[in-house]
C-alpha cells in the first residue's frame, strides 16, 4: 500500500496550508474584482461581495470548515464522518474552479486581464494555495498500485473516501428531526438561489452549477449525505413531511411569477419522468415515444375543459377532466402496448419511437383538411381556461398568511399534489409483488418466465400504469400553458419535456429510484432555461453530457446498490456495505412470486 500525495507535505502543514488558502480566497471576495459594472453582478464594490464573488466566498468558507474539521477542531468533526481529506480536496477544487471561471469570464467580456482588480487575483491565488495544499494531504483510503496504473487513476484515488464511521452516540429523536428540517431548509435555499438567477446572468448560473456539483460531491465524500440518509430512514414520515413542507414553501419565496412557473414546469417534467421510471426503471422497457402519453392527457383535458376552440364543446369539472385524461391515456397505453410488448430490446424501442411520431403527425393532420377538424391541427387547442376548484380560482393571485401567491404558485401547489400521488404510486408499486416481478423481468425475462411470471401481462400493466401517470400530468400542463399544440410532444427538441429528455432524466437521476428522476428532471429543465447561450448548441451539449455521464457514472446521480455493484464490481471501495431500505428495496428483493402468472 502506498500514498498518492501529489505534493509531499507533512499532514499538519497540508491542513494548515489548505485552511490558509481558503481564508485568503475568502478575504479576496471583500475587495473589488473589476473596475466596471458592465460585468454582471457588480463586482466593483469593496466590502460588499456580489454575484460570482458570493460563489467563491461560499466555496472558500466551506473549504475552511472542512479543513478545520480535518484538523480535529472540537465541534466540527461531525462534518466529516467519512473521508475528511477527499472532501477538502473536492471543495477546494470547486472553489478554484468557480474563481478561475470568473477570472476568465471577466477577461473575455472586458477585453483582457487588465480588467481584473486585486481582489480577483487574491482570491485566485488563495484558491490555488488551498488546492495545492489539499493534494498534499494523506489519502483517506490506502492505495494498492497495479501495473499499468495511470496518473489519472492515482488522481482519482485521492478523491475516494471510506464508508462513514458510525456515530459515537445516538442523538435524541428531537435532534434527528431538527437536523432533517435544517437539511431540507438548506436544500430549499440552494434550489431557490439557483432558480432566482436571471436568465440574462448566465455567468452567475455557471459558477453556481460548478460549486454546487463539486460541493455536493465533497459533502458526499465527507459522509454527510449517507448520515442524512440514515436519519431519514429512521424517521421516514418526518422526512417526507419535511420534504413536502419545503416544496410548499417554494412559491412563497418567489416575488416573480416567472420563477414559480419554472418550478411548476419542473414538477410536470419530473412527474412524467417518474411515470417513465415505472416503464424503464422497474420493468426495463425502453419507450422512446413516452411523451405522447403526456400529449394524450393534455389534449383530452383541453377538449373537455371548456376551451372556445374545443370541437367537443363541453366543460367538465376539473376532477372529472383529470379522470378522463388519465383514462384515455390508459386506453392508449393498452392499445399501443398490446401488440408491441411481445417485442424486446431494440425492436420495442423502434416501435415506441414510431408511436410517438405517429401521435404528433396525427394531431397535425386533424385540421379539417388532411383529416377531421378535431384539434385544429398545428394550431392546437388554445384559450384553455384557468381552473376553478371548490371556489378557488387558480388564475388569480391570493394572499395566504400575508404572503402573495400568484397564478404560477397556485398551479405549483396543485402539481405538487399530483407529484405526491405519483410518488406514492411508484413507491407502493415498486415494493409490491408486482414490482418485484417487474424487476425480475428487467434483469432476465427468460428466467422470470421460467419462474412462472407472466411477462407479457406484467409488461402491459407497467406500460399502462406509466401512460396513466403521464396523462395525469398532461391534464395540468394543458391549463398551465393555456394551449396544447403537437410540436410540444416531440422525440427530441430544444426544450423539455420530450422523449429524449425524459429518458435522460431517468438515466441521469438513477433508474428504478424515487428521488433520482426528480433530480434529473430538475437539472435537465433548469440548465437550458437559465443558460440562454446554449440554445443553438443544446442538443450537441446534451449529447456530450450523456456520453460523459455514461463514462463516469453510468448508475446515475442517485443509484441503488444493485446498479453500483453492476457498474463497479471491481471497485469495492466505491460500493460500501449498506442496508437496503426505502427506495432500494424493490431492487434488493430476491424472492419473486407468481405475480401476474
Amino acid at each position: 500500500m502506498t500514498d498518492t500525495q501529489l505534493l509531499k507535505l507533512p499532514a499538519p502543514a497540508a491542513r494548515y496550508g489548505t485552511l490558509a488558502g481558503a481564508l485568503i480566497a475568502f478575504a479576496g471576495t471583500f475587495l473589488s474584482w473589476t473596475y466596471t459594472e458592465e460585468f454582471p453582478g457588480n463586482l466593483t464594490v469593496n466590502g460588499y461581495p456580489g454575484g460570482l464573488q458570493l460563489i467563491t466566498l461560499t466555496g472558500a468558507l466551506l473549504t475552511a470548515l472542512l479543513a478545520l474539521a480535518a484538523l480535529g477542531t472540537p465541534g466540527l468533526r461531525w462534518l466529516t464522518p467519512g473521508g475528511p481529506h477527499s472532501a477538502v480536496r473536492l471543495m477546494a477544487l470547486g472553489t478554484l474552479a468557480a474563481t478561475l471561471y470568473t477570472v476568465i469570464a471577466i477577461a473575455v467580456e472586458l477585453d483582457g486581464l487588465i480588467a481584473l482588480d486585486p481582489g480577483a487575483w487574491i482570491s485566485l491565488v488563495g484558491s490555488l494555495v488551498a488546492v495545492a495544499a489539499a493534494f498534499g494531504l494523506p489519502d483517506d483510503t490506502p492505495y494498492d498500485p497495479q501495473p499499468g496504473d495511470t496518473a489519472l487513476a492515482r488522481l482519482t484515488h485521492t478523491l475516494k473516501a471510506p464508508a462513514p464511521r458510525a456515530p459515537s452516540r445516538t442523538l435524541p429523536a428531537w435532534a434527528d428531526i431538527l437536523l432533517i428540517a435544517v437539511a431540507f431548509g438548506l436544500a430549499l435555499y440552494v434550489f431557490t438561489y439557483g432558480i432566482d438567477i436571471d436568465s440574462a446572468n448566465s455567468e452567475l448560473f455557471v459558477g453556481y452549477l460548478v460549486l454546487v456539483a463539486l460541493g455536493a460531491l465533497s459533502l458526499a465524500r465527507a459522509g454527510l449525505f449517507r448520515r442524512l440518509a440514515t436519519l431519514t430512514a429512521r424517521h421516514r414520515s418526518v422526512s417526507l413531511a419535511a420534504m413536502f413542507v419545503a416544496a410548499i414553501c417554494f412559491p412563497f419565496t418567489q416575488d416573480n411569477d416567472t420563477y414559480a412557473l419554472i418550478g411548476t414546469n419542473i414538477l410536470i417534467f419530473a412527474t412524467v419522468a417518474l411515470g417513465l421510471n415505472v416503464v424503464v426503471g422497474l420493468a426495463g422497457l425502453l419507450d422512446l415515444g413516452y411523451v405522447a402519453f403526456l400529449g394524450v392527457g393534455a389534449y383530452t383535458a383541453a377538449l373537455v375543459s371548456g376551451s372556445p376552440q374545443s370541437s367537443i364543446g363541453v366543460h367538465f369539472p376539473f376532477p372529472l377532466a383529470v379522470l378522463t385524461g388519465a383514462a384515455v391515456s390508459l386506453v392508449f397505453g393498452v392499445v399501443i402496448g398490446a401488440p408491441t410488448l411481445r417485442l424486446r430490446g431494440d425492436y420495442l424501442a423502434i416501435v415506441t419511437l414510431g408511436f410517438g411520431e405517429i401521435f404528433r403527425i396525427t394531431m397535425n393532420n386533424l385540421n379539417g383538411n388532411s383529416g377531421p377538424d378535431l384539434v385544429n391541427g398545428s394550431q392546437g387547442v388554445p384559450n384553455i381556461p384557468d381552473l376553478e376548484l371548490f371556489g378557488f380560482k387558480f388564475g388569480e393571485a391570493h394572499d395566504v398568511l400575508g404572503l402573495s401567491l400568484g397564478r404560477s404558485g397556485n398551479y405549483f401547489l396543485l402539481m405538487l399534489l399530483f407529484t405526491a400521488i405519483v410518488l406514492l404510486v411508484f413507491h407502493r408499486s415498486g415494493q409490491s409483488r408486482i414490482g418485484r416481478a417487474w424487476v425480475a423481468i428487467r434483469e432476465d425475462e427468460t428466467a422470470a418466465s421460467a419462474m412462472g411470471i407472466n411477462g407479457f401481462r406484467l409488461k402491459l400493466l407497467a406500460f399502462a400504469l406509466g401512460a396513466t401517470l403521464a396523462g395525469l400530468a398532461g391534464t395540468v400542463q394543458a391549463h398551465v400553458n393555456y394551449s396544447v399544440t403537437p410540436e410540444q410532444y416531440q422525440f427530441a427538441g430544444t426544450a423539455p419535456p420530450n422523449s429524449a429528455f425524459l429518458i435522460a432524466a431517468v438515466i441521469l437521476g438513477g433508474m428504478g429510484t424515487i428521488t433520482g428522476p426528480l433530480i434529473g428532471a430538475a437539472l435537465l429543465f433548469l440548465i437550458p432555461e437559465k443558460l440562454e447561450f446554449m440554445q443553438k448548441y443544446q442538443l450537441l451539449l446534451f449529447g456530450l453530457a450523456l456520453i460523459l455521464l455514461m463514462r463516469l457514472r453510468p448508475e446515475g446521480i442517485v443509484p441503488d446498490r444493485r446498479k453500483q455493484l453492476e457498474f463497479h464490481e471491481n471497485d469495492q471501495l466505491a460500493v460500501p456495505e449498506q442496508r437496503l431500505t426505502g427506495e432500494n428495496a424493490p431492487e434488493a428483493a430476491t424472492g419473486v412470486t407468481k405475480a401476474g402468472a
